[in-house]
């Protein structure tokens, strides 16, 4: 039987690739799924040239448009993300994935309700992750 193909973050197949060096592995997700599936694992922060480990980052300003920016040097990597997330999406168009399995609450990966940091006030639970929002354009 062939496997499906979905794409996956990279964390939850154990990678340590997280900013603190950890990852989020999902032995339900590897170990029942895994029978079935074929996982291609994907690290937006990793691909797009951040290392491990490397300064927290959150996503800041308006829910629509947000900016990935670190917590504490306050840098921002929006157009670097966006960019190679640019590209990455087409290369993932031509792997003909059924779908992907992204981390929650992450701001390169949340799906929904990913916190974004108003320049004035606390978070609001309103934001998509910057490579989540790009790769919903892929077509299966």
């Amino acid at each position: 039987m062939e496997k499906i193909k979905f794409g996956v973050s990279a964390c939850l197949l154990g990678e340590k690739v997280r900013y603190d060096g950890g990852h989020k592995w999902d032995r339900f997700l590897t170990g029942t799924w895994g029978k079935w599936v074929e996982f291609l694992p994907i690290c937006p922060e990793v691909e797009c040239g951040l290392g491990v480990p490397r300064e927290a980052m959150r996503l800041e300003g308006a829910p629509v448009a947000p900016r990935l920016v670190t917590v504490r040097r306050r840098q921002d990597y929006t157009g670097q993300l966006a960019a190679w997330a640019g590209k990455r999406v087409g290369e993932l168009e031509a792997a003909h994935l059924c779908g992907f399995i992204f981390k929650s609450n992450s701001p390169s990966c949340g799906v929904v309700r990913v916190k974004v940091y108003a320049d004035q006030g606390g978070p609001v639970k309103k934001g998509v992750g910057l490579f989540a929002r790009a790769s919903w354009n892929i077509s299966p």
